[in-house]
């Protein structure tokens, strides 16, 4: 038995030696980090609940690049501010591609903006935000929009008649509906069982995709492919909210009026028409599906979990929540409905929502980027085909940007005078060439929800501020909060 064990320590030991080896020989000077085992990498020291804590723990050995390896993956590890801006924004070209997610790719097929590069992608980027922007992204039209479905989530937390309920479906409709009118042309009733289902599955994804099964599944697809449990279920609810989207393209396409374009999918019918007989055009019924559904599960999950959070963080902190009813009522009042111009006249309020994203830190890992070709960054070699992890959460934890990093703490956005103040360090939807195509619709959502329910109700926990846990229930893919009861007291 003694004999067996050397052997394999013997065996292990040459292996790594000659990795080591062959890399020197190639000339690659990858960034060092952790001893890595054949086929499982670091996976046994890798803490599966929240890798990011583990990257962290490790970059403060072998620094701010740092290389591991999950499974056979190679990747390249980024952290803090500095480092992370260097790469996405001074060497922006460099690090713009995207990583072969295979979870992802299961579902898209490579077809989508999240996941697509090259071509493919700077035309459906380009093409997405200029359509978005025509209907009003950032600007007085989508206000309205917000406005009005704001008017939707009031009346829906009245209809509670203060008794406790977990805000998720809450912030799920009212959200949702805003990129549904944006991608889809309409906005669904609140008890429409056909929304409320694809809702429970967009959370289902999200919850799956930062669970320790859904990593297994991007580390070992061709093994869990195989094997059966809950990522056959997922794919199955996945093929529902697909089906789901392709009723409502078709519809779209029997009553498309090519002069009166009215949202998202009309457009991409649009110029899907107008470069049918171009062989190598990206307009085609794939890309329209898979980009339909980029937006729609990404506009509604990520902002409706941020304004969910907010009000964990407002209950569990009462005095900030009072501060900032009163700063409301001071330049709004209880009856005028708020505009993003309120915004520059409400300091403190604005203060408190940047560092509720700061905390939440949604996408610590940040969506995966790729080396399509080798990468020399601060005088490594990062080889092609090399997974690469920007961390978001370690520019959102940074000590030398946040005087208190660990804590929510809204002074991080405010000066001595009490004014709000940025911080280039504030970066929850990343940087550079992929940063989210959605972020001012983001910005004008959390916003204008959060200001709408705070002049309305003030919020509070069954069981007390106490009872509140801000810690994230599941922390992998994404930080998912536990789920929570509350009471909407109308002032």
């Amino acid at each position: 038995m003694e004999l067996s064990s050397s052997l394999l320590l013997v065996l292990v030991l040459s292996v790594l030696m000659l990795i080591r080896w062959k890399r020197k020989e190639s000339g690659l000077s990858l960034p060092p980090g952790p001893l890595a085992l054949p086929l499982i990498g670091n996976l046994l020291t890798l803490e599966k609940s929240a890798p990011f804590k583990s990257f962290m723990k490790w970059s403060k050995t072998y620094g701010p690049v740092m290389t591991v390896h999950i499974g056979t993956q190679r990747m390249v590890v980024l952290v803090g501010y500095e480092t992370v801006k260097e790469a996405l924004v001074e060497q922006a070209e460099d690090f713009a591609s995207r990583a072969p997610i295979p979870f992802t790719n299961r579902v898209l097929r490579g077809y989508g903006l999240i996941i697509s590069n090259g071509e493919r992608w700077r035309q459906l980027r380009r093409f997405t935000l200029t359509t978005l922007r025509d209907f009003g992204m950032g600007r007085k039209r989508m206000e309205q929009w917000i406005q009005e479905e704001s008017r939707y989530l009031v009346k829906s937390f009245e209809e509670t008649k203060s008794k406790p309920v977990d805000p998720l479906l809450f912030m799920s409709r009212a959200v949702s509906n805003v990129i549904c009118s944006l991608v889809f042309g309409q906005r669904f009733d609140y008890e429409d069982k056909n929304f409320l289902q694809l809702l429970q599955i967009i959370s289902n994804l999200m919850r799956f995709a930062s669970s320790p099964w859904g990593q297994l599944y991007n580390i070992f697809p061709k093994v869990m492919e195989l094997l059966p449990g809950r990522h056959h279920t997922m794919f199955g609810e996945i093929d529902d909210l697909k089906s789901s989207i392709m009723t409502i393209i078709k519809e779209h396409e029997k009553n498309l009026d090519s002069s009166d374009p009215k949202d998202f999918i009309d457009c991409f019918l649009i110029r899907l028409n107008q470069e049918k007989h171009n062989p190598d055009t990206e307009f085609h019924k794939e890309n329209m599906f898979a980009t339909s559904l980029n937006l729609f599960t990404a506009g509604t999950e990520t902002t409706s979990t941020t304004l969910r959070y907010a009000l964990m963080l407002l209950i569990k902190h009462p005095h900030i929540q009072e501060q900032m009813q009163k700063e409301i009522d001071r330049v709004i009042g209880q009856n005028r409905i708020p505009t993003m111009e309120d915004r520059k006249s409400l300091p403190f309020t604005d203060a408190v929502i940047h560092e509720v994203q700061r905390c939440l830190d949604i996408a610590p890992l940040n969506v995966p980027h790729y080396a399509l070709k080798d990468i020399t960054f601060r005088g490594y070699k990062i080889p092609k085909d090399t997974v690469i992890i920007p961390m978001l959460h370690s520019v959102l934890r940074d000590e030398g940007h946040w005087e208190t990093p660990w804590t929510f703490n809204p002074e991080h956005f405010l000066d001595s005078n009490g004014n709000f103040k940025k911080n280039p360090a504030f970066m929850p939807f990343s940087a550079g060439k992929r940063v989210c195509v959605g972020e001012s619709l983001a910005r004008m959502e959390i916003f204008l929800f959060i200001v709408s329910l705070l002049q309305k109700f003030s919020f509070s926990s069954p069981n007390g501020p106490d009872s509140i846990d801000p810690s994230p229930e599941l922390s992998s893919f994404g930080n998912m909060p536990r789920h929570y009861e509350l009471i909407a007291s109308p002032r």
